[in-house]
């Protein structure tokens, strides 16, 4: 399959006290068309962090990028303010992750539709609201006259979302970024909009980033996924891959602490520890090692490289040959 996105050796860096700390952190990975790369891993790990470099929607002020964000083979991070704006809407749509805050709150849903259709196609005014309509009711607006017509604050959390995410495709982007699409929607609205990304995806064939922490959504969802750690992706894989043969101690200790049904234990197994921030990160070594006190020093590498466990997985770190659940994720 052909690269939509590649990234290589990406890193993003937000001033604090005047001192600048990656964010992401020599991040590189890539897409292909029709394919839902998902990227998972706890909060603060940097999954938002690098959405929003991917579109250069960081303040410049305070944050420095270096590396390259190749789409369709023009890197992103040397555009244009002209260039990027034919990018951002026109061939890469953005759902955020709270969508009350990202729509305009002084401005009603069909007009915030059609700001994106004014900038990236030719139709008229009168087209604009057809096409707005449109997009309404494929994203299952019981109402899309009404609904047009209404503000933000009107809408309910499930319905904000939708309408961000008619947004998001309005102009059919060849990327959809997803970033925590399902979060604080009650499950069977979660479902709803998995269910909805999953039919635009099958219609249009649009690849996506979908970022999250709920690995039951990348089971369902992904094609590949990335598992993020303190700015660094830990390990890369297929999904079938990573259930099967998860090999990063941070890999295999998130998925040691999905509850089942079928858990004998009647404590529910953590993660000790928090994920360090950033004016905290280890300098050297395997960044989660602080979380993992019972392997060894010496089972980390001192700068820590890629292995190939098989084709196309790969893990940071030589730590994960000594990695067992015996004491571990609890």
């Amino acid at each position: 399959m052909e690269k939509l996105l590649e990234i290589k050796n990406l890193h993003a860096s937000f001033r604090i006290e005047g001192e600048y700390y990656d964010a992401v952190d020599g991040v590189s990975f890539s897409v292909n068309e029709n394919e839902v790369f998902a990227i998972v891993g706890e909060s603060g790990c940097g999954k938002s962090a690098m959405a929003l470099t991917i579109t250069r929607l960081h303040n410049p002020t305070y944050t420095k990028f270096s590396g390259e964000v190749l789409f369709k083979g023009q890197d992103i991070l040397q555009m244009s303010p002209a260039e990027l704006s034919k990018v951002r809407g026109g061939g890469i749509g953005m759902i955020f992750q709270d969508p009350l805050t990202a729509l305009n709150p002084l401005h009603r849903i069909g007009a915030q539709i059609e700001e994106g259709l004014t900038y990236h196609t030719t139709l008229d005014k009168k087209g604009r609201k057809a096409r707005a309509m449109e997009l309404l009711e494929s994203v299952g607006m019981v109402d899309p006259e009404l609904t047009y017509k209404q503000f933000p604050h009107e809408l309910s959390g499930g319905m904000r979302q939708r309408a961000m995410i008619a947004i998001a495709i309005s102009c059919k982007p060849s990327l959809l970024i997803a970033d925590e699409p399902t979060t604080a929607l009650d499950v069977t609205i979660q479902a709803q909009i998995l269910d909805l990304l999953r039919d635009i995806r099958k219609e249009t064939g649009e690849s996506m980033i979908l970022i999250t922490h709920d690995l039951g959504v990348v089971a369902e969802m992904a094609d590949k996924v990335a598992v993020m750690y303190a700015g660094q992706i830990v390990e890369t894989a297929t999904v079938e891959q990573l259930f099967a043969n998860p090999q990063h101690p941070y890999t295999k200790s998130l998925l040691n602490s999905i509850p089942s049904v079928v858990q004998e234990e009647s404590r529910l197994k953590t993660i000790q520890g928090m994920v360090p921030m950033l004016k905290n990160l280890p300098r050297q070594g395997c960044r989660f090692a602080e979380r993992i006190p019972w392997i060894s020093a010496g089972a980390h590498e001192a700068n820590p490289t890629y292995h190939e466990i098989e084709p196309g997985h790969y893990v940071l770190c030589s730590c994960y040959k000594s990695f067992s659940f015996v004491g571990g994720a609890r």
